[in-house]
């Protein structure tokens, strides 16, 4: 089972991890991604993301399927928000759940890294001197 979406308003991170749970799952991983305070010792300010919608949630749902064909998990959750965030906000969230934790791991791990490569969501970092488009690759 999946659940894929791009949101413009708060991830709600309780929601996230109980849509994942079930009974059959001994392991659940979640990897929640935050804007930080400092990028290369530059403060800051806040981050702006945007989305090619429709093609980064087919993107996105491939990677789910990828998932689910190279790991036994029961579920996968994939959410990740656009618009403007403060530091401290979280931009993405990504729950696995499976039987044992070494397939929920290796799944959520291979879940973000493969979305900051493939999926076109485009982050902008604004500092106090001055903003830059970051490539969203690792």
């Amino acid at each position: 089972m999946t659940d894929i979406r791009i949101i413009d308003k708060p991830l709600n991170i309780p929601s996230c991890i109980e849509w994942v749970m079930s009974p059959q799952s001994g392991g659940i991983d979640v990897f929640i991604g935050t804007v930080r305070s400092l990028t290369r010792e530059k403060k800051v300010i806040r981050l702006e993301f945007e989305a090619y919608e429709n093609m980064a949630v087919s993107e996105m749902k491939k990677i789910a399927d990828d998932v689910l064909q190279k790991w036994p998990v029961h579920k996968i959750l994939i959410h990740h928000r656009i618009g403007i965030l403060q530091v401290g906000e979280v931009p993405v969230v990504i729950a696995v759940s499976a039987a044992h934790r070494a397939a929920a791991f290796d799944a959520c791990r291979y879940t973000i890294d493969t979305l900051k490569q493939t999926v076109p969501i485009w982050k902008k970092e604004i500092f106090e001197d001055g903003e830059a488009w970051v490539a969203a690759h690792p």
